[in-house]
Protein backbone atom coordinates (compact mmCIF):
# COMPACT_ATOMS: atom_id res chain seq x y z
CA UNK A 1 0.00 0.00 0.00
CA UNK A 2 1.43 3.44 -0.97
CA UNK A 3 2.09 6.19 1.52
CA UNK A 4 -0.42 8.45 -0.20
CA UNK A 5 -3.26 5.98 0.39
CA UNK A 6 -2.61 6.17 4.14
CA UNK A 7 -2.98 9.95 4.33
CA UNK A 8 -6.12 11.25 5.98
CA UNK A 9 -5.16 14.91 6.42
CA UNK A 10 -5.36 17.23 3.38
CA UNK A 11 -1.98 17.50 1.63
CA UNK A 12 -0.29 20.83 0.95
CA UNK A 13 2.74 21.27 -1.34
CA UNK A 14 5.19 23.96 -0.15
CA UNK A 15 7.60 25.27 -2.82
CA UNK A 16 10.36 27.54 -1.54
CA UNK A 17 14.06 27.67 -2.49
CA UNK A 18 15.05 28.40 1.13
CA UNK A 19 15.26 25.27 3.29
CA UNK A 20 14.79 27.21 6.55
CA UNK A 21 11.58 28.72 5.21
CA UNK A 22 10.36 25.23 4.24
CA UNK A 23 11.01 23.94 7.75
CA UNK A 24 9.25 26.88 9.38
CA UNK A 25 6.19 26.31 7.19
CA UNK A 26 6.24 22.55 7.90
CA UNK A 27 6.31 23.08 11.69
CA UNK A 28 3.37 25.51 11.47
CA UNK A 29 1.19 23.30 9.29
CA UNK A 30 2.07 19.68 10.09
CA UNK A 31 -0.51 19.18 12.87
CA UNK A 32 -3.36 19.91 10.45
CA UNK A 33 -1.89 19.04 7.06
CA UNK A 34 0.27 16.46 5.35
CA UNK A 35 3.11 18.78 4.23
CA UNK A 36 5.23 18.02 1.13
CA UNK A 37 8.20 20.30 0.34
CA UNK A 38 10.05 21.17 -2.87
CA UNK A 39 12.96 23.57 -3.42
CA UNK A 40 12.24 24.45 -7.04
CA UNK A 41 9.49 24.55 -9.64
CA UNK A 42 10.87 21.45 -11.38
CA UNK A 43 10.97 19.49 -8.14
CA UNK A 44 7.47 20.67 -7.31
CA UNK A 45 6.18 19.59 -10.73
CA UNK A 46 7.72 16.12 -10.27
CA UNK A 47 5.99 15.76 -6.90
CA UNK A 48 2.68 16.86 -8.40
CA UNK A 49 2.91 14.37 -11.25
CA UNK A 50 3.55 11.57 -8.79
CA UNK A 51 1.06 12.55 -6.08
CA UNK A 52 -1.82 13.67 -8.31
CA UNK A 53 -2.22 10.13 -9.61
CA UNK A 54 -4.22 9.72 -6.39
CA UNK A 55 -5.40 13.38 -6.26
CA UNK A 56 -3.53 13.79 -2.96
CA UNK A 57 -2.41 17.42 -3.12
CA UNK A 58 -5.19 19.91 -2.49
CA UNK A 59 -3.25 23.16 -1.86
CA UNK A 60 -0.03 24.66 -3.22
CA UNK A 61 1.81 27.32 -1.19
CA UNK A 62 4.42 28.72 -3.54
CA UNK A 63 7.12 31.38 -3.17
CA UNK A 64 6.93 34.08 -5.84
CA UNK A 65 10.66 34.66 -6.42
CA UNK A 66 12.43 31.38 -7.32
CA UNK A 67 15.48 30.63 -9.52
CA UNK A 68 14.56 30.18 -13.18
CA UNK A 69 10.86 31.01 -12.85
CA UNK A 70 8.27 32.82 -10.77
CA UNK A 71 5.56 31.43 -8.60
CA UNK A 72 2.89 32.91 -10.90
CA UNK A 73 4.38 31.20 -13.98
CA UNK A 74 4.58 27.88 -12.17
CA UNK A 75 1.01 28.11 -10.83
CA UNK A 76 -0.26 29.09 -14.28
CA UNK A 77 0.94 25.70 -15.56
CA UNK A 78 -0.58 24.00 -12.50
CA UNK A 79 -3.89 25.68 -13.24
CA UNK A 80 -3.88 24.30 -16.78
CA UNK A 81 -3.14 20.72 -15.66
CA UNK A 82 -4.83 20.48 -12.23
CA UNK A 83 -7.36 23.31 -11.96
CA UNK A 84 -8.94 21.97 -8.74
CA UNK A 85 -5.81 22.59 -6.64
CA UNK A 86 -6.15 25.74 -4.52
CA UNK A 87 -3.21 28.04 -5.38
CA UNK A 88 -1.58 30.45 -2.90
CA UNK A 89 1.42 32.77 -3.46
CA UNK A 90 3.79 33.61 -0.60
CA UNK A 91 6.02 36.63 -1.30
CA UNK A 92 8.13 39.22 0.44
CA UNK A 93 7.41 41.74 -2.31
CA UNK A 94 4.30 43.84 -2.83
CA UNK A 95 4.54 44.36 -6.55
CA UNK A 96 1.07 45.26 -7.79
CA UNK A 97 1.86 43.88 -11.24
CA UNK A 98 2.75 40.48 -9.72
CA UNK A 99 -0.52 40.41 -7.76
CA UNK A 100 -2.65 41.29 -10.80
CA UNK A 101 -0.81 38.77 -12.96
CA UNK A 102 -1.24 36.09 -10.31
CA UNK A 103 -4.98 36.64 -10.01
CA UNK A 104 -5.66 36.90 -13.75
CA UNK A 105 -3.28 34.34 -15.24
CA UNK A 106 -2.75 31.74 -12.55
CA UNK A 107 -6.08 31.99 -10.77
CA UNK A 108 -4.39 32.67 -7.42
CA UNK A 109 -6.81 32.24 -4.50
CA UNK A 110 -4.72 34.17 -1.94
CA UNK A 111 -1.58 36.36 -2.09
CA UNK A 112 0.21 36.22 1.30
CA UNK A 113 3.05 38.50 2.34
CA UNK A 114 6.22 37.70 4.26
CA UNK A 115 6.85 37.75 7.13
CA UNK A 116 3.75 35.68 7.84
CA UNK A 117 2.01 35.09 11.17
CA UNK A 118 1.60 31.38 12.09
CA UNK A 119 -2.04 31.72 13.23
CA UNK A 120 -3.03 33.70 10.14
CA UNK A 121 -1.22 31.29 7.81
CA UNK A 122 -2.84 28.24 9.42
CA UNK A 123 -6.31 29.85 9.22
CA UNK A 124 -5.77 30.68 5.52
CA UNK A 125 -4.75 27.08 4.73
CA UNK A 126 -7.74 25.69 6.62
CA UNK A 127 -10.05 27.90 4.58
CA UNK A 128 -8.26 26.78 1.41
CA UNK A 129 -8.91 23.13 2.33
CA UNK A 130 -12.60 23.92 2.78
CA UNK A 131 -12.65 25.65 -0.63
CA UNK A 132 -11.20 22.49 -2.20
CA UNK A 133 -13.85 20.34 -0.48
CA UNK A 134 -16.68 22.58 -1.65
CA UNK A 135 -15.33 22.51 -5.22
CA UNK A 136 -15.39 18.72 -5.19
CA UNK A 137 -18.89 18.63 -3.71
CA UNK A 138 -20.11 21.09 -6.32
CA UNK A 139 -18.64 19.01 -9.13
CA UNK A 140 -20.15 15.83 -7.70
CA UNK A 141 -23.59 17.41 -7.38
CA UNK A 142 -23.35 18.85 -10.90
CA UNK A 143 -22.48 15.40 -12.23
CA UNK A 144 -25.28 13.82 -10.21
CA UNK A 145 -27.76 16.33 -11.59
CA UNK A 146 -26.63 15.76 -15.18
CA UNK A 147 -26.85 12.01 -14.67
CA UNK A 148 -30.12 12.21 -12.77
CA UNK A 149 -31.90 14.62 -15.14
CA UNK A 150 -33.43 11.87 -17.33
CA UNK A 151 -34.34 9.88 -14.22
CA UNK A 152 -35.92 12.89 -12.51
CA UNK A 153 -37.78 13.82 -15.68
CA UNK A 154 -39.12 10.29 -15.94
CA UNK A 155 -40.19 10.33 -12.29
CA UNK A 156 -42.04 13.61 -12.77
CA UNK A 157 -43.81 12.22 -15.85
CA UNK A 158 -44.79 9.08 -13.91
CA UNK A 159 -46.17 11.17 -11.04
CA UNK A 160 -48.09 13.39 -13.47
CA UNK A 161 -49.57 10.33 -15.18
CA UNK A 162 -50.53 8.91 -11.79
CA UNK A 163 -52.21 12.19 -10.82
CA UNK A 164 -54.16 12.26 -14.09
CA UNK A 165 -55.32 8.66 -13.62
CA UNK A 166 -56.38 9.38 -10.04
CA UNK A 167 -57.92 12.84 -10.45
CA UNK A 168 -58.72 13.03 -14.16
CA UNK A 169 -61.72 11.57 -15.96
CA UNK A 170 -60.31 8.06 -15.56
CA UNK A 171 -61.00 8.36 -11.82
CA UNK A 172 -64.79 8.69 -12.28
CA UNK A 173 -66.70 5.50 -11.43
CA UNK A 174 -69.82 5.24 -13.57
CA UNK A 175 -71.95 2.77 -15.49
CA UNK A 176 -72.54 2.85 -19.22
CA UNK A 177 -75.95 4.52 -18.82
CA UNK A 178 -74.99 6.86 -15.97
CA UNK A 179 -76.09 10.52 -16.11
CA UNK A 180 -72.53 11.28 -14.99
CA UNK A 181 -71.36 10.39 -18.51
CA UNK A 182 -72.76 13.66 -19.85
CA UNK A 183 -70.82 15.56 -17.17
CA UNK A 184 -67.58 13.78 -18.08
CA UNK A 185 -68.14 14.47 -21.76
CA UNK A 186 -68.57 18.19 -21.05
CA UNK A 187 -65.46 18.21 -18.82
CA UNK A 188 -63.44 16.67 -21.64
CA UNK A 189 -64.59 19.37 -24.07
CA UNK A 190 -64.07 22.40 -21.83
CA UNK A 191 -60.89 21.38 -19.95
CA UNK A 192 -58.40 22.50 -22.67
CA UNK A 193 -59.90 26.00 -22.79
CA UNK A 194 -59.14 28.64 -20.13
CA UNK A 195 -62.77 29.35 -19.30
CA UNK A 196 -64.24 29.95 -15.86
CA UNK A 197 -66.52 27.11 -14.74
CA UNK A 198 -69.37 27.05 -12.23
CA UNK A 199 -70.00 23.59 -10.79
CA UNK A 200 -73.37 23.13 -9.08
CA UNK A 201 -74.84 20.23 -7.20
CA UNK A 202 -75.90 19.00 -3.79
CA UNK A 203 -73.40 18.65 -0.97
CA UNK A 204 -71.36 15.47 -1.27
CA UNK A 205 -71.91 14.87 -4.99
CA UNK A 206 -68.23 15.35 -5.88
CA UNK A 207 -68.00 18.94 -7.12
CA UNK A 208 -64.36 19.22 -6.09
CA UNK A 209 -63.62 15.97 -7.92
CA UNK A 210 -65.10 17.49 -11.09
CA UNK A 211 -62.97 20.61 -10.61
CA UNK A 212 -59.83 18.49 -10.21
CA UNK A 213 -60.71 16.57 -13.36
CA UNK A 214 -60.97 19.83 -15.32
CA UNK A 215 -57.55 20.85 -13.99
CA UNK A 216 -55.81 17.54 -14.71
CA UNK A 217 -57.31 17.32 -18.20
CA UNK A 218 -56.07 20.84 -19.04
CA UNK A 219 -52.72 22.31 -20.06
CA UNK A 220 -52.37 23.49 -16.45
CA UNK A 221 -52.09 19.94 -15.12
CA UNK A 222 -48.40 20.32 -14.20
CA UNK A 223 -49.13 23.42 -12.10
CA UNK A 224 -50.84 23.83 -8.73
CA UNK A 225 -54.47 23.01 -7.95
CA UNK A 226 -55.44 25.11 -4.90
CA UNK A 227 -58.75 24.85 -3.03
CA UNK A 228 -60.50 27.24 -0.66
CA UNK A 229 -63.84 26.85 1.11
CA UNK A 230 -65.33 30.32 0.95
CA UNK A 231 -68.12 29.46 3.36
CA UNK A 232 -65.75 28.57 6.19
CA UNK A 233 -64.18 32.03 6.72
CA UNK A 234 -65.40 35.59 7.38
CA UNK A 235 -64.63 38.23 4.77
CA UNK A 236 -61.46 39.59 6.38
CA UNK A 237 -59.84 36.17 6.77
CA UNK A 238 -60.97 35.05 3.33
CA UNK A 239 -59.45 38.16 1.76
CA UNK A 240 -56.10 37.61 3.48
CA UNK A 241 -56.15 33.91 2.51
CA UNK A 242 -56.80 34.60 -1.16
CA UNK A 243 -54.80 37.79 -1.70
CA UNK A 244 -52.09 37.52 0.98
CA UNK A 245 -50.73 40.35 3.10
CA UNK A 246 -47.58 42.25 4.03
CA UNK A 247 -46.06 42.25 7.47
CA UNK A 248 -47.75 44.82 9.70
CA UNK A 249 -50.90 45.02 7.56
CA UNK A 250 -52.96 44.22 10.67
CA UNK A 251 -52.49 43.05 14.23
CA UNK A 252 -50.88 39.62 14.17
CA UNK A 253 -49.36 39.99 10.68
CA UNK A 254 -45.79 39.33 11.82
CA UNK A 255 -44.52 38.21 8.41
CA UNK A 256 -45.44 38.41 4.72
CA UNK A 257 -47.94 35.82 3.50
CA UNK A 258 -48.38 34.72 -0.11
CA UNK A 259 -52.07 34.45 -0.99
CA UNK A 260 -53.76 31.49 -2.69
CA UNK A 261 -54.19 33.40 -5.95
CA UNK A 262 -50.42 33.85 -6.14
CA UNK A 263 -49.78 30.23 -5.10
CA UNK A 264 -52.05 29.07 -7.92
CA UNK A 265 -50.30 31.20 -10.56
CA UNK A 266 -50.21 29.18 -13.77
CA UNK A 267 -52.63 26.63 -12.32
CA UNK A 268 -56.20 26.42 -11.05
CA UNK A 269 -57.95 27.92 -8.02
CA UNK A 270 -61.09 26.12 -6.83
CA UNK A 271 -63.48 28.31 -4.80
CA UNK A 272 -65.97 26.04 -3.05
CA UNK A 273 -69.21 27.37 -1.54
CA UNK A 274 -68.88 30.61 -3.51
CA UNK A 275 -72.55 31.31 -2.85
CA UNK A 276 -71.80 31.92 0.84
CA UNK A 277 -69.65 35.02 0.21
CA UNK A 278 -70.91 38.52 1.06
CA UNK A 279 -71.68 41.18 -1.57
CA UNK A 280 -68.73 43.25 -0.27
CA UNK A 281 -66.27 40.43 -0.89
CA UNK A 282 -67.87 39.65 -4.26
CA UNK A 283 -66.86 43.15 -5.46
CA UNK A 284 -63.18 42.48 -4.63
CA UNK A 285 -63.27 39.06 -6.27
CA UNK A 286 -64.87 40.46 -9.41
CA UNK A 287 -62.05 42.97 -9.86
CA UNK A 288 -59.40 40.25 -9.64
CA UNK A 289 -61.22 38.17 -12.25
CA UNK A 290 -61.61 41.15 -14.58
CA UNK A 291 -58.12 42.65 -14.24
CA UNK A 292 -56.04 39.54 -13.51
CA UNK A 293 -54.28 41.36 -10.69
CA UNK A 294 -54.72 42.23 -7.02
CA UNK A 295 -52.94 43.97 -4.15
CA UNK A 296 -52.03 42.03 -1.01
CA UNK A 297 -53.28 43.64 2.19
CA UNK A 298 -50.91 46.39 3.28
CA UNK A 299 -49.15 46.59 -0.10
CA UNK A 300 -49.17 49.39 -2.68
CA UNK A 301 -47.91 47.14 -5.47
CA UNK A 302 -50.28 45.09 -7.65
CA UNK A 303 -49.53 41.43 -8.29
CA UNK A 304 -50.40 39.98 -11.70
CA UNK A 305 -51.40 36.31 -11.89
CA UNK A 306 -52.53 33.78 -14.51
CA UNK A 307 -55.13 31.64 -12.74
CA UNK A 308 -58.09 29.61 -13.96
CA UNK A 309 -60.94 29.92 -11.47
CA UNK A 310 -63.47 27.14 -10.92
CA UNK A 311 -66.26 27.89 -8.47
CA UNK A 312 -68.81 25.58 -6.87
CA UNK A 313 -72.00 25.94 -4.88
CA UNK A 314 -74.98 23.94 -3.66
CA UNK A 315 -77.18 27.05 -3.76
CA UNK A 316 -79.45 28.24 -6.56
CA UNK A 317 -77.30 31.19 -7.61
CA UNK A 318 -79.69 32.30 -10.33
CA UNK A 319 -82.32 32.79 -7.64
CA UNK A 320 -79.75 34.58 -5.47
CA UNK A 321 -79.00 36.89 -8.40
CA UNK A 322 -82.72 37.69 -8.77
CA UNK A 323 -83.01 38.50 -5.05
CA UNK A 324 -79.82 40.58 -5.06
CA UNK A 325 -77.92 38.27 -2.70
CA UNK A 326 -75.31 37.46 -5.35
CA UNK A 327 -73.89 39.94 -7.86
CA UNK A 328 -75.10 39.33 -11.39
CA UNK A 329 -71.83 40.49 -13.02
CA UNK A 330 -69.79 38.12 -10.82
CA UNK A 331 -72.15 35.25 -11.56
CA UNK A 332 -71.75 35.61 -15.32
CA UNK A 333 -68.00 36.07 -14.92
CA UNK A 334 -67.75 32.78 -13.01
CA UNK A 335 -70.37 30.82 -14.93
CA UNK A 336 -68.94 31.02 -18.44
CA UNK A 337 -69.56 27.28 -18.39
CA UNK A 338 -72.16 25.86 -16.01
CA UNK A 339 -71.86 22.23 -14.99
CA UNK A 340 -74.35 20.34 -12.79
CA UNK A 341 -73.33 17.18 -10.91
CA UNK A 342 -76.33 14.81 -10.48
CA UNK A 343 -77.15 13.50 -6.98
CA UNK A 344 -76.45 9.87 -6.15
CA UNK A 345 -80.16 8.96 -6.09
CA UNK A 346 -80.20 9.65 -9.84
CA UNK A 347 -77.18 7.38 -10.33
CA UNK A 348 -78.45 4.10 -8.88
CA UNK A 349 -76.85 2.20 -11.75
CA UNK A 350 -73.46 3.47 -10.49
CA UNK A 351 -73.97 2.20 -6.94
CA UNK A 352 -72.46 -1.32 -7.27
CA UNK A 353 -69.33 0.02 -9.01
CA UNK A 354 -68.99 2.97 -6.67
CA UNK A 355 -69.57 0.88 -3.55
CA UNK A 356 -66.95 -1.61 -4.76
CA UNK A 357 -64.35 1.14 -5.19
CA UNK A 358 -65.17 2.59 -1.76
CA UNK A 359 -64.95 -0.89 -0.23
CA UNK A 360 -61.44 -1.32 -1.61
CA UNK A 361 -60.23 2.03 -0.28
CA UNK A 362 -61.89 1.39 3.10
CA UNK A 363 -60.17 -1.99 3.42
CA UNK A 364 -56.82 -0.36 2.65
CA UNK A 365 -57.45 2.39 5.21
CA UNK A 366 -58.47 -0.03 7.98
CA UNK A 367 -56.17 -2.91 7.10
CA UNK A 368 -58.99 -5.43 6.59
CA UNK A 369 -59.72 -8.02 3.92
CA UNK A 370 -63.37 -7.94 2.81
CA UNK A 371 -64.46 -9.58 -0.43
CA UNK A 372 -67.71 -7.75 -1.13
CA UNK A 373 -71.35 -7.13 -0.21
CA UNK A 374 -74.32 -9.40 0.33
CA UNK A 375 -76.99 -8.84 -2.33
CA UNK A 376 -79.30 -7.60 0.42
CA UNK A 377 -76.88 -4.75 1.16
CA UNK A 378 -76.72 -3.72 -2.50
CA UNK A 379 -80.53 -3.82 -2.63
CA UNK A 380 -80.70 -1.56 0.41
CA UNK A 381 -78.19 0.79 -1.20
CA UNK A 382 -80.30 0.92 -4.37
CA UNK A 383 -83.50 1.68 -2.47
CA UNK A 384 -82.05 4.41 -0.25
CA UNK A 385 -82.26 8.07 -1.33
CA UNK A 386 -78.74 9.03 -0.15
CA UNK A 387 -79.37 12.65 0.92
CA UNK A 388 -75.65 12.96 1.75
CA UNK A 389 -74.72 11.57 -1.69
CA UNK A 390 -71.30 9.99 -2.30
CA UNK A 391 -69.90 11.29 0.98
CA UNK A 392 -72.66 9.50 2.89
CA UNK A 393 -72.07 6.28 0.93
CA UNK A 394 -68.36 6.50 1.67
CA UNK A 395 -69.02 6.84 5.41
CA UNK A 396 -71.50 3.96 5.36
CA UNK A 397 -69.06 1.58 3.65
CA UNK A 398 -66.23 2.62 5.98
CA UNK A 399 -68.45 2.01 9.01
CA UNK A 400 -69.48 -1.44 7.80
CA UNK A 401 -65.88 -2.47 7.13
CA UNK A 402 -64.87 -1.30 10.61
CA UNK A 403 -67.63 -3.39 12.25
CA UNK A 404 -67.35 -6.61 10.25
CA UNK A 405 -65.42 -9.79 11.01
CA UNK A 406 -66.72 -11.66 7.96
CA UNK A 407 -65.52 -11.77 4.33
CA UNK A 408 -68.87 -10.38 3.11
CA UNK A 409 -70.66 -7.29 4.42
CA UNK A 410 -74.18 -8.31 5.46
CA UNK A 411 -77.40 -6.39 6.03
CA UNK A 412 -76.97 -6.64 9.80
CA UNK A 413 -74.20 -4.02 9.51
CA UNK A 414 -76.38 -1.40 7.82
CA UNK A 415 -77.03 1.87 9.66
CA UNK A 416 -80.51 2.24 11.18
CA UNK A 417 -81.34 5.09 8.80
CA UNK A 418 -80.99 2.75 5.82
CA UNK A 419 -83.35 0.28 7.48
CA UNK A 420 -85.89 3.04 8.22
CA UNK A 421 -85.98 4.17 4.57
CA UNK A 422 -89.32 4.36 2.67
CA UNK A 423 -90.71 1.16 1.15
CA UNK A 424 -89.25 2.07 -2.25
CA UNK A 425 -88.05 4.93 -4.43
CA UNK A 426 -90.64 7.64 -4.81
CA UNK A 427 -91.07 10.52 -7.17
CA UNK A 428 -90.88 12.91 -4.24
CA UNK A 429 -87.48 11.56 -3.28
CA UNK A 430 -86.25 11.49 -6.85
CA UNK A 431 -88.46 13.25 -9.37
CA UNK A 432 -86.01 12.90 -12.25
CA UNK A 433 -84.38 9.51 -12.18
CA UNK A 434 -85.68 6.89 -9.71
CA UNK A 435 -86.49 4.52 -12.58
CA UNK A 436 -83.48 5.36 -14.73
CA UNK A 437 -82.03 1.86 -14.42
CA UNK A 438 -85.31 0.01 -15.19
CA UNK A 439 -85.65 -1.47 -18.67
CA UNK A 440 -88.22 -3.16 -20.91
CA UNK A 441 -91.92 -2.46 -21.40
CA UNK A 442 -94.27 -1.30 -18.65
CA UNK A 443 -94.96 -4.81 -17.32
CA UNK A 444 -91.24 -5.66 -17.16
CA UNK A 445 -90.49 -2.42 -15.38
CA UNK A 446 -93.28 -2.94 -12.88
CA UNK A 447 -91.94 -6.44 -12.15
CA UNK A 448 -88.46 -5.02 -11.58
CA UNK A 449 -89.85 -2.31 -9.33
CA UNK A 450 -91.96 -4.80 -7.34
CA UNK A 451 -88.93 -7.03 -6.81
CA UNK A 452 -86.90 -4.06 -5.59
CA UNK A 453 -89.63 -2.98 -3.14
CA UNK A 454 -90.00 -6.52 -1.79
CA UNK A 455 -86.28 -6.96 -1.39
CA UNK A 456 -85.85 -3.62 0.41
CA UNK A 457 -88.72 -4.40 2.79
CA UNK A 458 -87.29 -7.81 3.65
CA UNK A 459 -83.87 -6.30 4.36
CA UNK A 460 -85.41 -3.62 6.59
CA UNK A 461 -87.21 -6.24 8.66
CA UNK A 462 -84.29 -8.70 8.75
CA UNK A 463 -86.37 -11.18 6.70
CA UNK A 464 -89.18 -11.23 9.22
CA UNK A 465 -92.07 -12.03 6.87
CA UNK A 466 -94.82 -11.04 9.31
CA UNK A 467 -93.50 -7.50 9.82
CA UNK A 468 -92.67 -7.07 6.12
CA UNK A 469 -96.15 -8.26 5.10
CA UNK A 470 -97.74 -5.86 7.58
CA UNK A 471 -95.78 -2.93 6.15
CA UNK A 472 -96.65 -3.85 2.55
CA UNK A 473 -100.35 -4.56 3.28
CA UNK A 474 -100.05 -8.22 2.27
CA UNK A 475 -100.93 -11.45 3.96
CA UNK A 476 -98.03 -13.64 4.99
CA UNK A 477 -99.11 -16.21 2.35
CA UNK A 478 -99.34 -13.50 -0.32
CA UNK A 479 -95.90 -12.18 0.56
CA UNK A 480 -94.41 -15.67 0.40
CA UNK A 481 -95.93 -16.19 -3.04
CA UNK A 482 -94.46 -12.94 -4.36
CA UNK A 483 -91.02 -13.78 -2.92
CA UNK A 484 -91.12 -17.16 -4.65
CA UNK A 485 -92.26 -15.60 -7.95
CA UNK A 486 -89.34 -13.16 -7.91
CA UNK A 487 -86.89 -15.78 -6.71
CA UNK A 488 -86.04 -13.84 -3.55
CA UNK A 489 -84.43 -15.76 -0.73
CA UNK A 490 -82.81 -14.70 2.51
CA UNK A 491 -79.29 -13.42 1.89
CA UNK A 492 -80.13 -11.78 -1.44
Amino acid sequence: MSSTSLRKMPAVLVIDDEVRSQEALRRTLEEDFDVLCASSADEGMALLEREQATAAIRIILCDQRMPGTTGVQFLKEVRNRWPDIVRIILSGYTDAEDIISGVNEAGIWQYLLKPWQPEQLLLTLQRAAEVWRLQQENQRLSLDLRTAEPVLKKRVEVQQDKARSSFGLAGFIRAGNSPLNAVCSLVERIAPHDLSVMVTGESGTGKEMVARAIHYESRRASKAFITENCGALPDTLLESELFGYKRGAFTGAVEDRVGLFQQADGGTLFLDEIGETSPAFQVKLLRVLQEGEFRPLGSNRAVTVDVRVIAATNRDLEEDVRTGRFREDLYYRLATIALHVPPLRQRRMDLPLLAGRLLKSSCQALGKAVEGFDDAVLAAFAAYAWPGNVRELQNEVLRMVALTDRPLLGAELLSPRLLRQPAGPTEAADPAGWDADLSGDLKARMDQLERRVLQAAMVRHRWNKSRAARELGLSRVGLRAKLERHGLEQGE
